[in-house]
């Protein structure tokens, strides 16, 4: 499963790391944070390198409802395994606030179509080629788990797609990654 008709709230995260330490973040992460942030509610899909950037771990989480997300938060970040690993986490960040709550415009496939390369495009202006597997615009909600700030610049429009665009970011997934 990855884009999946029951997400109607999606987080976008780009993390700014240290140099030198993704690895070290995507072993941890994946270790210890799926799971947990599962049974929470949180539905983990996305977890990426990017080749241009990389000192970045971009990953994708989706919630039923901003109330389910709020509680699936609430749960994970007051819970045991953030609580026991988070020092161990937060000492490979530099930024973890590069986060744009979104929602679905276009459903996505349930797996995206076979390709080679997979890009996400974020744009304040463009709107999502028919290419794209998957589409969202800024959700327009308030903020409801404060202690993680998410992005106010927008609105955005962000896509999913095989296909680069002069501004897209190439994604290589991880091995828990769902979208491949």
């Amino acid at each position: 499963m990855t884009f999946s008709d029951f997400e109607t709230v999606v987080e976008l995260r780009r993390y700014t790391l240290h140099p030198g330490r993704r690895d070290e973040l995507i072993e941890l992460f994946e270790r210890e944070f799926v799971e947990p942030q599962e049974a929470a509610g949180a539905h983990l899909f996305g977890l990426f390198r990017a080749p241009s950037a990389p000192d970045e771990f971009v990953w994708l989480r989706g919630f039923r409802s901003m109330e389910a997300r709020k509680k699936a938060l609430e749960e994970f970040y007051f819970g045991p395994a953030w609580q026991e690993h988070r020092a161990a986490a937060n000492a490979t960040m530099i930024d973890s606030d590069n986060v744009l709550l979104l929602r679905p415009v276009r459903r996505g496939l349930a797996a995206p179509p076979p390709g080679t390369g997979l890009h996400v495009t974020v744009s304040a202006t463009a709107s999502p080629p028919e290419s794209a597997f998957a589409a969202f615009e800024t959700e327009p909600s308030p903020n409801n788990f404060p202690r993680l700030p998410v992005r106010t610049d927008g609105p955005f429009s962000v896509w999913f797609s095989r296909e680069p665009s002069p501004s897209s970011l190439e994604l290589v997934p991880t091995s828990r990654s769902l979208i491949r």
